[in-house]
């Protein structure tokens, strides 16, 4: 009988105990124990319904293109839950001297593909539009080492895109700095783009063509995809689908000791023994527990560090919902100085979540000023929001509801050289037999990544 523990009750480690479940139902001779150190099984992922809204404290909703979510949720039954972004309404604005300014059309991420919409709009200075023409005729380059994202994009557009563009939409993603983050890591496209084309923008173009060409296939996809009873529903039913027996809650792992042929768990007041071990947390909390396996392990999982964030979900009545722009939110660049780093039109982004008579709003605070805050009293929290919402979008009215989380030291910022770091992560891991990892601090960091990372590393382990 083999057996196998999971660290970790998240979105990894759910997965990984799903797919050991699938295999000990088909007749594999195996056993696993999920040791969760909270009373609830899930990590970030959390959903609250007041009365006919419902408020996501964690994400929101996954990226269309990656395809393990969706998968999953029809595995599990999920399949008429699985809900499409209004993307008739897709629209983002970026702050600007206090102002909301449009995104220009024909903006792919974070790439020019249209000229004319990007002259025509008042985000960018001349002297940015006109290094954004000039990139059209770049040469194909290769780079001989990471960087950080806002070299990678000052070197094409400018620090101008940086700073109003790039920096605020990757703070949306990772809560970082575009300063700090690994081009490689976190671009990889474009990062193979500029080696083959040059100009990023030719890339793109390029790609867009390639793929206008192609056979027909199924209808493109919308940019999210999310449930509609919240991304709590699958949680709910992969606890459902798992043996209760084998779901050990409120029960922290304390240390990890590999064995002749296994390792030791101590969770608790107990100790126990498996062949192998899936560590599906936060790497801090991973190198705590291998501390004593591995010095070199210990100081490569530390080194990857993680940001702060706060979930702050806003209801208000019609007038405010009728004086709102239209479109998914705004992004807030560093440089306005505000609390908010950028806020979801909920009722326009995912309409179900709330009444036709409703505003609901999803704003977010991070990175150091979600530190400040962590320990500050709730109503300090939306004090701070509702400030920033009444100069940036005029909102003077108070929220009917409110409900804030606080996710301290939860997103993992992949800084330059990450890559490299998870190439001495994985040749230590190597010599470690029965030991995997899973999570969000290695190999993408949303909710598709997660389930793809526990899936393969159970996979891994029992087979």
């Amino acid at each position: 009988m083999k057996r196998i523990a999971i660290i970790g009750g998240g979105i990894a480690g759910l997965a990984a105990a799903y797919a050991l479940e699938k295999r000990r139902r088909s007749g594999a001779r195996l056993e696993y124990v999920l040791y969760e150190s909270s009373p609830r099984l899930g990590g970030v992922i959390s959903t609250e319904r007041a009365g006919e809204c419902l408020f996501e404290g964690g994400p929101d909703s996954f990226v269309s293109e990656k395809t393990w979510a969706a998968d999953l949720c029809r595995e599990l039954g999920l399949g008429e839950q699985l809900i499409a972004s209004n993307d008739g309404e897709r629209k983002t604005y970026i702050a600007l001297s206090g102002k909301l300014i449009p995104m220009p059309d024909g903006l792919t991420f974070l790439v020019p593909t249209k000229i004319l919409p990007v002259f025509s709009s008042p985000l960018f200075s001349m002297s940015t539009k006109l290094r954004i023409a000039r990139e059209w005729y770049r040469p194909p380059s290769a780079a001989t080492e990471d960087e950080s994202v806002a070299s990678f994009i000052a070197r094409h557009y400018g620090d101008e895109m940086v700073e109003r563009l790039a920096d605020p939409l990757l703070s949306g993603i990772f809560g970082g700095e575009s300063s700090q983050l690994s081009a490689r890591a976190v671009l990889p496209r474009l990062v193979e783009m500029e080696a083959k084309y040059g100009s990023l923008g030719r890339g793109m173009l390029a790609t867009k063509i390639k793929t206008k060409k192609m056979p027909s296939g199924p209808a493109p996809r919308s940019i999210f995809t999310s449930l509609r009873d919240g991304m709590q529903s699958l949680v709910d039913v992969l606890e459902s689908a798992i043996n209760p027996a084998s779901i050990r809650l409120s029960t922290p792992a304390q240390a990890l000791n590999p064995l002749a042929s296994g390792w030791t768990v101590s969770a608790g007041y107990s100790t126990d023994q498996f062949n192998s071990v899936i560590v599906a947390t936060p790497t801090q909390v991973a190198a705590d527990l291998l501390q004593h396996v591995s010095h070199d392990l210990d100081r490569e999982l530390r080194g990857i560090p993680y940001t702060s964030s706060i979930t702050v979900n806003l209801e208000f009545g019609n007038e405010v919902r009728a004086a709102l722009p239209p479109g998914f939110g705004f992004l807030v660049p560093r440089s306005e100085g505000k609390s908010l780093m950028a806020a979801t039109f909920v009722h326009n982004k995912f309409p179900f979540r709330a009444p036709k008579d409703v505003a609901l709003l999803r704003c977010f605070i991070g990175g150091a000023t979600a530190e400040k805050f962590l320990s500050a009293p709730d109503a300090a929290i939306v004090a701070a929001v509702l400030s920033d919402l009444a100069q940036l979008v005029g909102i003077k009215a108070p929220p009917g509801k409110t409900q804030i989380t606080r996710w301290p030291r939860a997103l993992a910022q992949y800084t330059v050289g990450h890559l490299e770091r998870l190439m001495r992560i994985d040749a230590v891991v190597t010599q470690l037999p029965g030991l995997t990892l899973a999570g969000n601090g290695y190999r993408g960091i949303g909710i598709p990544d997660c389930i793809r990372s526990g899936t393969q590393a159970a996979e891994r382990l029992a087979g």
